[in-house]
């Protein structure tokens, strides 16, 4: 929605401030006054009166020149953590998936265009930039993103490919929606989707739909491997049947809690038969 657009409630304000919180992340841990206006395209005068009231909420530190988020903004993402039940029920699960594959292993919902981490067990380091619970990518060049997005009603997807912009991360990351629209239509057929160094040189992971007692497309799992040392034969051969076995003993788990809550009803809903919860899953097609 366009500023100009933006309905009768709607608080700038706090648009802005937030805007000025999200300034900061691992790129920009510090920033000065200058540079927290300029990356929210905002006055100094206003940068400023946001800066002092987010340090007078201990939410930011400032030392009169540069500033830095405070760990109090943990607490405004801590409520949406500490309600989710999908992640707990995952977790124990990705443990026994990197035990028995040695690779590291994510459990991602789809926010927006983005794929969200609510869930990691790392074994070694893979990437240039460290991935804990919270991280974002963009949702079109991860596996866990693909298999969401496969699952999208048409409208939903015809949406999201017209205003995302399919920027080259890799020389290998697909650029066309054409490409990815193809892409996306194999993963849904074949059940899981496998992205071979478009997000990172060097990094391969393949990811598999993770689904509700209601067939729903509700979030995604993937194992990352370094390219330079697994094939993409081998995670076909060796990764893919533990990372069914993991799925599918993440959806018993789902099956068997109580109602869920959290990203499993937040995220973006797939397109799988709906079933009452006494019904067998229909399963998910995978080969």
């Amino acid at each position: 929605m366009s500023a100009g657009a933006r309905a009768p409630h709607f608080v700038r304000s706090f648009e802005r401030g937030l805007a000025v919180i999200r300034s900061f992340d691992a790129d920009h841990p510090v920033r000065t006054l200058s540079e927290v206006a300029r990356a929210c395209d905002l006055t100094r005068a206003a940068a400023r009166r946001l800066l002092l009231t987010l340090v007078d909420l201990g939410y930011v530190h400032g030392d009169g020149r540069l500033f830095r988020l405070t760990p109090r903004v943990l607490e405004l993402g801590y409520a949406y953590l500490a309600g989710l039940t999908l992640p707990q029920l995952a977790l124990p699960r990705l443990e026994q998936l990197v035990a028995e594959t040695g690779e590291s292993s994510s459990l991602c919902v789809l926010d927006g265009d983005d794929i969200v981490y609510v869930a990691r067990v790392p074994t070694r380091r893979i990437m240039s930039a460290t991935i804990t619970v919270g991280t974002r990518f963009p949702a079109h060049v991860t596996s866990v993103g693909r298999v969401m997005l496969a699952h999208l009603p048409e409208e939903d997807l015809d949406a999201r490919l017209a205003r995302t912009p399919l920027s080259p991360l890799t020389a290998r990351t697909l650029v066309t929606p054409q490409a990815l629209r193809a892409e996306l239509e194999r993963v849904r057929r074949q059940g899981y989707a496998l992205v071979d160094q478009e997000l990172e040189e060097g990094l391969r992971s393949v990811g598999a739909p993770v689904r509700d007692r209601d067939g729903a497309v509700v979030a995604g799992v993937n194992i990352a491997v370094h390219a330079g040392r697994t094939t993409l034969a081998a995670v076909r051969r060796d990764l893919l049947p533990h990372l069914f076995t993991a799925v599918n003993r993440i959806e018993a788990d789902l099956d068997a809690a109580p109602q869920l809550t959290g990203p499993a009803r937040a995220a973006s809903p797939g397109s799988g038969t709906r079933r009452s919860s006494s019904s067998p899953r229909p399963p998910a097609p995978r080969r």
